[in-house]
């Protein structure tokens, strides 16, 4: 009797790593030579691992969900003094597909795994081994019910891409055209802006100004008085001017956003995320800039001009984020946050937030913005109809993200729920664009897959 290491073998995909997804084997079962011990996941594709040894399983060295370099010991055998031959049926290459350079290394060379594969026409549909896709796709494809087998491939050496995913499950209006387009070279443009007809009176009319009376009674001491100046003066100013000259439409949405919490949950636990705060407005950012992509519209901006108007559509996001302080409401914004990835937009997000509570805030911050977020959900609120910054088409509210009875497959289960809220500046925004714009922002929320290209 003799112990045998097997150590995690070079998968012929170029990789360097693996996870360990399931164990199909546990200590003290008897294993022949082939027999399926456990799944491997790397970036392209799940591979089934055979035994080098018959005898019997000894101890699993790494747990399920682990990643591990290639070499690195996974489990040991116990096997006789001479190993029994596998039976003449038996392949001598582990089960790989055709097509995905599944070889393992010390398995025999390529031409016998491939002289040992069954035809196209002979392959059971029992699992998705050899399709070539990442492992956030695979998590998409399941969460979708979609069968990847069946998927056909259009990435680079036939992988799998999230369009195509999304393609073959046919999902509903919210998913529909779901290719996102990439920013353009040009950042700004004008559009011909539509001329309102006329609607009698209503449109010279201007908000009633309230009595010019103190309505202070005698008895001055059960009163305040406060002067309006500065931020406030600035804040009450603007949201006039915006709330009397744009028309306001606000749409929402109810939204399960229990991935998103497992998302901020696995961030915060990622040594790239240590020097940094995460919280869920991060992806709300992230869903935004992806969202404006697709309905760039609603970072648009209705400009008057000598002539009437026009539409000024930026191809860029300079991203707003309320922001209260001491000193008031502030509006900092993120400039070309397009540009910027997961880690560094966090990064920015955690800058501007630390420097409106230190009551730094410059006015350059908090010039040019094209969108904003408010994120009335620190304060308990679960939905609004926030005001849009002059300047700009659209804000978007996020409520409180809190468990609530959420109907999963028909059955009622505590989920993680917030509402996604927006206000949009009608003359430039239709009720179309809108309601993409928050289904889009939704759906990010609910599967944050959508973000990866």
């Amino acid at each position: 009797m003799s112990t045998q290491t097997f150590t995690l073998p070079d998968v012929g995909e170029g990789l360097t790593e693996a996870e360990i997804v399931t164990w199909r084997v546990a200590p003290g079962d008897a294993v022949a030579v082939n027999d399926v011990i456990c799944e491997i996941e790397t970036a392209k594709s799940l591979v089934e691992l055979p035994s080098p040894h018959a005898g019997t399983v000894g101890e699993l060295l790494v747990p399920e969900g682990k990643t591990i370099d290639v070499g690195t010991p996974i489990i040991t055998f116990v096997t006789g003094a001479a190993e029994p031959a596998a039976p003449a049926a038996a392949p001598a290459a582990p089960a790989a597909e055709e097509g995905s350079g599944s070889v393992l290394v010390g398995y025999g060379s390529g031409a016998e795994a491939t002289s040992r594969r069954r035809r196209p026409a002979e392959r059971p549909v029992r699992s998705t081994v050899g399709v070539i896709a990442k492992p956030p796709i695979r998590k998409l494809a399941r969460d979708l019910g979609v069968d990847l087998t069946q998927v056909a491939p259009t990435g680079a050496d036939g992988e799998v891409t999230r369009d195509d995913v999304m393609r073959h499950a046919e999902q509903a209006s919210v998913f529909r055209n779901i290719q996102t387009p990439e920013w353009g070279d040009v950042r700004e443009e004008t559009v011909p802006a539509p001329q309102p007809a006329p609607v009698g009176l209503a449109r010279g009319l201007s908000p009633a100004r309230p009595s010019t009376g103190s309505g202070v009674g005698a008895d001055e001491s059960r009163t305040e008085s406060i002067p309006v100046k500065g931020v406030r003066k600035a804040t009450s100013s603007a949201m006039v001017q915006s709330a009397y000259s744009a028309p306001h439409v606000t749409v929402w949405k109810e939204v399960d956003a229990s991935r998103t919490m497992e998302l901020v949950k696995r961030l915060k636990a990622s040594p790239d995320f240590a020097d940094v705060k995460v919280s869920p407005l991060l992806i709300m950012a992230r869903a935004v800039i992806w969202a404006v992509r697709r309905t760039p519209m609603v970072n648009a901006a209705w400009i008057d001009t000598a002539d009437g108007a026009e539409i000024a559509v930026r191809h860029y996001v300079n991203l707003g984020i309320a922001a209260a302080t001491p000193r008031g409401l502030l509006v900092p914004n993120i400039k070309d946050a397009q540009d910027l990835g997961m880690r560094d937009l966090a990064r920015a997000l955690n800058r501007l937030t630390a420097t409106a509570r230190e009551g730094k805030t410059t006015p350059a911050e908090q010039q040019g913005g094209t969108i904003m977020i408010t994120n009335i959900g620190v304060f308990g609120m679960d939905a609004g109809t926030p005001i849009i910054n002059p300047g700009e088409a659209g804000i978007v509210a996020m409520g409180t993200i809190s468990q609530k009875p959420w109907v999963v497959d028909g059955e009622v289960r505590p989920r993680w729920v917030t509402t996604v809220a927006g206000s949009f500046d009608h003359r430039v925004v239709d009720g179309d664009g809108m309601s993409r714009f928050i289904a889009d922002v939704a759906a990010v929320l609910e599967e944050p897959a959508l973000l990866v290209d």
